[in-house]
C-alpha cells in the first residue's frame, strides 16, 4: 500500500478531527496561542474532511493543503496573510478560500473562536456557484459573507458536532447542508478579497457524467500521489482518454492535473519536513518526486523558500508575526 493510501485510509472514509475546544458555549480563550505544525494532519489527507473548532493558532509559516477551506468566526476576529493580500474575518462572518495557495494566520483577538472546515476538492464539484465565482475561488480569491439571517452561528455549531462525530450519517448530512449554505452565498451580499490577479478564463459547469469522471480522477490522484503515476494511469482510473481527463479536470477546477498532483505531493512534504529524522532527500522520494532538484524547485516555487529553510523556520521558537 502506498504512503498516500495509508494516510488516506486512517479514517476509513470518514473525517479526521484534531483536538478542539467545546462549541461556542464553552470557556472563552484569554490568550493567543501558536499552531504546532508537527501536530497538523490536514496536509497529509487531501481526500478527507478535516474539522477544527477552537481558538485559532497563529502560524510561524504559511502552509497549504488540497482542500477548500471554510472559516466561520464565532467570536472575535482573525487575520490571514493570503497569497498576495491580507484578509481579516470578523465575528459572524463566513469565509471561503482555496487552501492550495499558501496562507498564514498572522493575528487573532484574544477571545477569538472559529471553526475551520477543510473540504475535499471532490465536494467543490457539487457546488453550484457561478463559473466566474468558482474560478476566482480556485485562483486565490476569498469569498466573505456575513450572517445575514442570524442562523449561521447555530448551524455551524451543529455542523461542527455532526462533522466531529463518529456517525457517518451525521457527517454526510452536515456536509450536504454546508454545501447548500455555500451555494446560497451568491444570493446574498458578499465581498471578494483578492490580490488583483487577472482572470484569463472561466470555469464551466460539468454534467453528471462528467462529474463522475472528475470525481474518480480526483480520488485516484489523492490516493496515489506518492506513487510513480502518470497521466495514463490517472485517466485509466476513470476509463477515459488522457486528453479527456485533462480537459475535464481543467474545465472544472481551473488547474491542470499535473498541478494538482504536484500540490498534493508538496502538501504532504510539509508534514514530513516536521520530522527531523527524515532527510530532505527522503522527503522528496517519499512524496513521489523523481529527484531532489525537482523537489527543491517545485517546493521553492510554491513556498518561496527551500525545504530546508521551511523546516527551520516552521520549527523555530515562535515570534510575534508583524
Amino acid at each position: 500500500m502506498s504512503v498516500a493510501s495509508r494516510h488516506s485510509r486512517i479514517a476509513e472514509g470518514r473525517h479526521l478531527t484534531p483536538p478542539s475546544l467545546p462549541d461556542s458555549a464553552g470557556l472563552v480563550p484569554t490568550a493567543k496561542r501558536y499552531r504546532d505544525p508537527a501536530k497538523s494532519i490536514v496536509e497529509r489527507v487531501p481526500n478527507q474532511l478535516v474539522v477544527v473548532h477552537q481558538h485559532p493558532g497563529l502560524m510561524n509559516e504559511a502552509h497549504w493543503h488540497a482542500q477548500i477551506e471554510i472559516n466561520f468566526i464565532f467570536r472575535g476576529d482573525v487575520r490571514y496573510r493570503m497569497h498576495g493580500y491580507d484578509a481579516t474575518f470578523k465575528q459572524g462572518e463566513l469565509a471561503v478560500f482555496w487552501g492550495g495557495l499558501p496562507h498564514q494566520m498572522t493575528d487573532t483577538s484574544d477571545d477569538s473562536e472559529f471553526i475551520a472546515i477543510h473540504l475535499p476538492l471532490v465536494h467543490f464539484f457539487r457546488l453550484h456557484l457561478a463559473p466566474e465565482l468558482s474560478h476566482r475561488l480556485t485562483h486565490g480569491t476569498t469569498i466573505v459573507v456575513g450572517d445575514v439571517d442570524g442562523n449561521d452561528h447555530g448551524n455551524f455549531n451543529r455542523w461542527s458536532r455532526f462533522m466531529r462525530s463518529e456517525d457517518q450519517a451525521r457527517v454526510s448530512h452536515a456536509v450536504n447542508e454546508l454545501l447548500l449554505r455555500l451555494d446560497r452565498i451568491q444570493l446574498e451580499p458578499f465581498r471578494l478579497v483578492e490580490g488583483g490577479a487577472p482572470i484569463e478564463e472561466e470555469l464551466e459547469h460539468i454534467d453528471p457524467q462528467q462529474f463522475d469522471v472528475v470525481s474518480t480522477v480526483c480520488n485516484f490522484v489523492a490516493d496515489n500521489f506518492c506513487e510513480d503515476i502518470d497521466l495514463d494511469d490517472i485517466a485509466s482510473s476513470a476509463h477515459v482518454h488522457p486528453k479527456t481527463a485533462m480537459r475535464l479536470f481543467k474545465k472544472s477546477t481551473g488547474m491542470t492535473l499535473y498541478k494538482y498532483l504536484s500540490l498534493l505531493r508538496l502538501s504532504f512534504a510539509q508534514a514530513l519536513l516536521m520530522n527531523d529524522d527524515i532527510s530532505v532527500l527522503d522527503v522528496a522520494m517519499q512524496c513521489g518526486f523523481g529527484s531532489l532538484s525537482a523537489f527543491n524547485t517545485s517546493f521553492s516555487k510554491l513556498a518561496g523558500k527551500s525545504p530546508s529553510h521551511f523546516r527551520r523556520d516552521s520549527r523555530a521558537t515562535p515570534n510575534r508575526i508583524p
